[in-house]
């Protein structure tokens, strides 16, 4: 009895563990839909989605394809930062946006940083400024450190020498490492690991 109650417990577990992460991604769909649906409450529903998404698909398109595009948002960028007080909001909220998206986006360089020595202990983090001599740093450089399991971090700033460059991952992997506590895989690592199952007798 005990023996069929810890099987059915375990197999519990595991369908806990299979259908978890594929409900939780449809929920975080789901809302990530109704919320942008519901922006628009008078159109059908699943219109006011398909509108919103085809509007800024339009207005991207427009304003990096056409001179015209360029010439009006830039202007309206121009107003937006030249308005006393709405320009801090609008330059900070512009600045993080274009820090994960964008040409300028800055989260692209994943480094190794140093952050003690005895014990040695190293984190991973990305590389925001690599030269602060600006600011009276010299030799200085800014990583941003993300936490795990959280949409924060924060912003160190060390000797250009205790900061390596990450080789094996590249900076979508890095922020998956990071973020998840460092428990998650290389897809190199995934393909030597499903050859080596496969080879096993």
């Amino acid at each position: 009895m005990r023996r069929l109650a810890a099987l059915l417990f375990r197999s519990f577990i595991q369908g806990l563990l299979i259908l978890s992460p594929i409900a939780l991604t449809a929920y975080v769909i789901y809302v990530v839909f109704d919320g942008v649906d519901r922006l628009i409450p008078w159109v059908p529903r699943g219109l006011g989605f398909i509108i919103i998404i085809s509007t800024l698909t339009i207005i991207g398109y427009t304003g990096t394809r056409f001179f015209f595009g360029r010439l009006l948002f830039d202007a309206f960028d121009y107003l937006m930062d030249h308005i006393p007080g709405i320009r801090f909001i609008y330059s900070s909220i512009k600045d993080v946006m274009d820090s994960f998206v964008g040409d300028k986006k800055r989260f692209n360089n994943p480094v190794w940083v140093c952050t003690n020595l005895n014990p040695e202990v190293w984190r991973i983090g990305f590389m925001t400024q690599k030269d602060l001599a600006y600011l009276g740093m010299n030799g200085k450089v800014a990583v941003y450190l993300p936490h795990s399991y959280a949409i924060s971090g924060y912003v160190i700033i060390v000797d250009a020498k205790n900061v390596r460059q990450v080789t094996k991952m590249n900076a979508a992997e890095a922020m998956k490492f990071a973020v998840s506590g460092g428990i998650t895989t290389t897809e190199e690592e995934k393909h030597l690991h499903h050859e080596r199952k496969h080879k096993q007798p």
